[in-house]
């Protein structure tokens, strides 16, 4: 019997998301919101594991997530000219310490 040869783990890193839902019951929204776009923090190897522990994550919480968009880890936002504050710091090693999907804000949308 051959052992398979052990691949290297690779480490986690924490990308920043922004997910637009629709409404879904018990979404936790207010009433006459019509959606809303959620900013968050994600781990994952890599940006599309961190997408889809997100959805799985919100889709959990009663939440109908439609689209995503990645900005990519801290380093690569910085890269592109992005200020990360020390509170947004502190959310991402938060996620990157728990291992955890971490919504930072949520901003409804209204007709």
């Amino acid at each position: 019997m051959t052992e398979k040869p052990e691949k290297p783990k690779r480490a986690q890193q924490v990308y920043t998301l922004l997910v637009e839902v629709g409404r879904k019951e018990g979404d936790g929204l207010p009433k006459k919101a019509t959606g809303a776009a959620l900013m968050v923090y994600a781990t994952g190897v890599d940006e599309d594991e961190a997408v889809r522990e997100t959805v799985a994550i919100l889709k959990q919480a009663d939440m109908a997530p439609l689209d995503v968009t990645g900005y990519g880890t801290a380093e690569e936002r910085e890269a592109q000219g992005h200020e990360i504050g020390p509170e947004e710091r502190a959310l991402m090693d938060q996620a990157l310490a728990e291992n955890a999907v971490i919504v930072a804000e949520v901003t409804p949308f209204f007709d």
